[in-house]
């Protein structure tokens, strides 16, 4: 259940930060706002529930930080057509690791 609750604030969170770049546009409707609001108190309401539930904080926010950053870069090209190039890649690569370091940390 933790995971299911990391996994809806890491998805709130990446939702809200791609509402806030059409909602930075000029002339964009108001009710952009209110989703990245919206968005970003879903994102620290779901982290609090999976904090609540036992997920240590470190490896909570590492994860949800991590994944929020790779996927809103890969999300922003898809989306916006921003550059995504190999060296950003790499960082997500290394992202990756390092996420799968932090899991495999908290098991000891």
């Amino acid at each position: 259940m933790t995971w299911l609750l990391l996994a809806g604030a890491i998805v709130s969170e990446v939702t809200a930060t791609l509402c806030l770049r059409t909602a930075s546009r000029p002339g964009a409707h108001k009710g952009w706002r209110v989703l990245v609001g919206a968005g970003y108190a879903a994102a620290f309401a779901f982290l609090s529930l999976a904090l609540d539930a036992g997920m240590p904080l470190g490896v909570a926010y590492g994860i949800w930080a991590a994944c929020g950053v790779a996927l809103t870069a890969v999300a922003s090209r898809v989306l916006f057509g921003e550059p995504l190039t190999r060296v950003m890649a790499l960082g997500i690569g290394l992202i990756a690791a390092g996420v799968l370091l932090i899991e495999l940390g908290a098991a000891h």
